[in-house]
């Protein structure tokens, strides 16, 4: 964003809206930044004259769109999880004007001490938005979308952040790993998934916790993805055998709540697993473009983590060694250029 409000004409944009609305009243000279995401989204505190404050999305046509949150916030809200409520709206200008979570992120909370108690409320939270999923209300998270994902990581990580070109036998070998996850992703029980169901989109409320931000992505698919993003989180890490118990903690849970989650414990660690590969070789990929094509350097420092996650599930199954022996060979043959291996 612009360094000067004064030069910002979006910020002039949303005073002058907030100005015209007939309720809530808002005093828009109190607007300041309450946060920026990975896309042109951008989001202000502003003062309410009841006391409140509010939040402010400016998420700036064509390269935003509010549509699909209004959608997903009347849908995830009719759950009876928490969301933002949407107290006023401009479609056209892409401002929306919401109810305020506050600045309590599970990031800035978590530790050893709270740490079992928000995660538990958040598989709470996630158990109740699944157990009311219904088919046709959201798109669905199909093959297509699947696939286009992992192609990030060859496409940016591969490519274009560690400047590796692939033989056509090591192409092939990635295709076969690929296509091992996306048979076991597409197996899964479909339920509504927020996609980004993690320490920074969650919100620590005294009631209602967690409060569920950045939801506007959201898609009908496999079951474990929000469970593997809860806690395989790019941005903090668990030791392994916490990450196990909060996962069968929720597959216990689940199961008396109904969920199609596999009756076999194993089984469904393994789905799991798998669904967590497709996520961290995608955020790779994601990541990477970030950096290379968006200019934002702040998520190389989550690569390591994120890598970290791909290697050792990797480790743990015979029908990945090939990306265990790709990873190997990459970091053989790092160089400052661009190379062939």
């Amino acid at each position: 964003m612009s360094d000067s409000p004064n030069t910002d004409q979006r910020l002039a944009d949303i005073s002058a809206w907030l100005t015209q609305l007939d309720a809530p009243n808002t005093l828009p000279d109190s607007l300041r930044v309450a946060s920026a995401d990975a896309s042109f989204r951008r989001y202000f505190r502003v003062d309410a004259v009841d006391g409140r404050t509010l939040i402010v999305m400016d998420a700036p046509p064509p390269q935003e769109d509010v549509r699909p949150f209004l959608h997903v916030a009347e849908l995830f809200g009719k759950t009876g999880i928490t969301v933002p409520q949407v107290l006023a709206k401009d479609v056209a200008k892409g401002f929306l004007l919401l109810s305020d979570l506050g600045s309590t992120t599970y990031l800035k909370q978590l530790n050893a001490d709270t740490a079992h108690k928000l995660y538990l409320d958040a598989i709470d939270a996630l158990i109740l938005l699944q157990v009311q999923s219904r088919p046709g209300q959201l798109p669905e998270y199909d093959r297509a979308a699947l696939h286009r994902e992992l192609m990030l990581f060859p496409d940016w990580y591969l490519g274009q952040h560690r400047g590796a070109r692939l033989s056509d036998a090591q192409t092939a070998s990635l295709n076969q790993v690929m296509e091992v996850l996306l048979s076991n992703n597409l197996a899964q029980a479909q339920v509504y998934v927020h996609r980004d169901y993690h320490s920074r989109n969650l919100m620590v409320l005294e009631k209602g916790n967690p409060g569920i931000l950045d939801f506007q992505d959201a898609l009908y698919g496999p079951i474990t993805y929000d469970l593997v993003s809860l806690l395989r989180d790019a941005y903090i890490q668990w030791d392994e055998e916490m990450v196990l118990d909060w996962a069968i903690r929720y597959w216990e849970r689940a199961r008396r709540a109904g969920l199609p989650v596999s009756h076999d414990v194993d089984a469904f660690y393994k789905d799991f697993e798998f669904m967590g590969l497709q996520r961290h070789l995608k955020v790779l990929g994601i990541f990477a473009r970030l950096y290379h094509r968006d200019g934002k350097d702040g998520y190389l420092k989550d690569i390591p983590l994120v890598m970290d996650y791909t290697r050792k599930t990797a480790y743990r199954y015979k029908e990945f060694a090939p990306l265990i022996k790709l990873l190997d060979t990459l970091d053989e043959n790092t160089t400052d250029v661009g190379y062939t291996f």
